[in-house]
């Protein structure tokens, strides 16, 4: 038997597993916590709910289109894989680069996020108070012993955290619905057409991010050509029409006229969540929404850190990056090397910080969750492009499934990307002049691949030409010894 090391990702993810880890990474209780706080201070204010439906009608336009190629294509590199298909091999390295600097920072800002948060509530509610950095290195282990675990264990632990997440923000809906009930003021162009738009837009949109995962984990899914496509629509849908509902919620208690005012005033605590669920739920069941956040966050950790390891997983297998990147356990198929890396590098971005005795929040969290989430928008946008340019190359017979709607999803999700760029510092939550210049990283990881695409042409031709051979990965039978391919 050869001691070539197993580089086949296995799993047997359903629908609702590939859906649980994606709405994990997404978070929906930190979402309306953070996201759906800052969209109602800074945004549209009372009409915010209405952002949030319009930024789904976004995302379901351009799932179209990524629904039928996710029929056609399966492989771990998710849109990288996409734009190789749509773009060309360049272009799909373009992606691919931008793909590694938007999920590796968010990553290094979620080990922040979680460690910051967590030490403000355990000192709040139980008494221990202890370095926020402390906090992070208990979650970064706990990630990576669920990881080395396999991805099954890990959707039945963000099924659980998501449960939860999501069942106490019910409860403060149903609440505020008995006790005060929805105003429809929220949805009348005089309301949602106040305020910031863009702004409301972009941060509705915001809400969205780590939906496209989907399709990373399709080689672990037990029939990736259909469960991947359900379990995108079912992500857009829940995330849409929950944030939707949960924020149209919170401003018919705050007074829709006057939400933006009252969120404003509560946007340098963040507590705009929590002060409604005080006077709605009380205190014990405030408590234990803060103690939900904590799981929500760590959630979003394990499922962001899944999102960026297949990444490197995908380019250590096609040889861009190191090989042993590949590198999975028999046992189970967790990309164990890759995961590993990738974990080292978000730990040792954070203890930096820690080192440097900055401030997590306003230093670490906002660069990096920041220039994460404009990675990860501006990959939607090219992914967006792949598509229609593929299935127009091939001339597929189906113009409304494969070129009208997945195009106008894709101008959606570029104007998005252009709110992005265009509203940075308003996007990470801070006007340092240096988190301002953060969005030049992007061009720099663009240029990175050029480089990179250049070499491997010149140099490594073998490389270059499995980049658009190693794609569909579906057809590949089980293997039955530990010397399956490593392209």
């Amino acid at each position: 038997m050869s001691s070539t090391p197993e580089t086949r990702l296995k799993g047997h993810l359903g629908v609702p597993g590939v859906v649980f880890l994606v709405l994990a990474a997404v978070a929906p209780l930190t979402g309306i916590i953070v996201i759906g706080g800052i969209g109602i201070a800074v945004g549209t204010g009372g009409g915010t709910p209405m952002m949030f439906l319009l930024a789904t009608a976004v995302f379901l336009l351009f799932a179209v289109g990524y629904a039928q190629m996710a029929k056609r294509l399966v492989n771990a590199g998710g849109f990288y894989a996409f734009v190789v298909r749509g773009l060309g091999r360049t272009a799909g390295l373009v992606a691919a680069f931008v793909a590694l600097v938007g999920y590796n920072c968010f990553v290094a800002g979620a080990v922040g996020t979680s460690g910051f948060f967590t030490s403000i509530v355990v000192a709040d509610v139980f008494g221990p108070d202890l370095p926020w950095w402390l906090w992070s290195l208990a979650s970064v282990a706990g990630v990576w012993l669920l990881t080395r675990s396999g991805i099954d264990l890990s959707a039945k632990v963000l099924g659980v955290a998501l449960v939860l997440e999501v069942a106490i923000l019910v409860v403060l809906d149903i609440a505020i619905l008995v006790t005060t009930g929805y105003s429809f003021e929220p949805f009348l162009p005089e309301v949602f057409l106040t305020g910031s738009v863009g702004l409301g837009l972009l941060f509705a949109a915001n809400a969205f991010v780590g939906f496209e995962a989907t399709g990373l984990f399709s080689e672990e899914a037990r029939d990736p050509k259909r469960t991947i496509p359900r379990a995108t629509y079912a992500a857009i849908v829940f995330i849409g029409v929950f944030a939707a509902v949960t924020t149209w919620a919170i401003v018919s208690a705050l007074g829709v006229r006057g939400a933006g005012d009252t969120a404003l005033e509560h946007l340098a605590a963040g507590d705009l969540v929590f002060t409604v669920s005080a006077e709605y739920l009380g205190d014990g069941l405030t408590d234990v929404m803060r103690l939900l956040l904590v799981v929500s966050l760590f959630a979003a950790l394990l499922a962001l850190h899944n999102s960026a390891t297949r990444y490197l997983y995908a380019l250590g297998r096609v040889g861009v990056l190191p090989r042993p990147l590949a590198r999975t356990r028999r046992a189970n198929g967790a990309p164990v090397a890759a995961s590993t890396v990738q974990l080292a590098f978000a730990t040792l971005v954070a203890m930096a910080y820690a080192v440097a005795g900055a401030d997590p929040i306003a230093n670490l969290v906002a660069a990096f969750t920041g220039i994460g989430t404009l990675g990860i928008v501006l990959l939607q946008a090219i992914a967006a492009t792949a598509i229609v340019v593929h299935f127009r190359r091939v001339r597929d017979p189906r113009p409304l499934s494969t070129f009208v709607l997945p195009l106008l999803g894709g101008l959606g999700l570029w104007t998005v990307t252009a709110l992005a760029f265009g509203n940075f510092p308003e996007l990470a939550g801070s006007d340092s002049p240096v988190i301002a210049l953060l969005p030049w990283l992007l061009p720099v990881a663009v240029a990175a691949a050029l480089a990179v695409a250049y070499h491997l042409r010149s140099s490594k031709p073998e490389v270059w030409s499995v980049l658009d051979q190693d794609l569909d990965r579906v057809s590949e039978p089980p293997a039955t010894t530990d010397t399956e391919r490593n392209p």
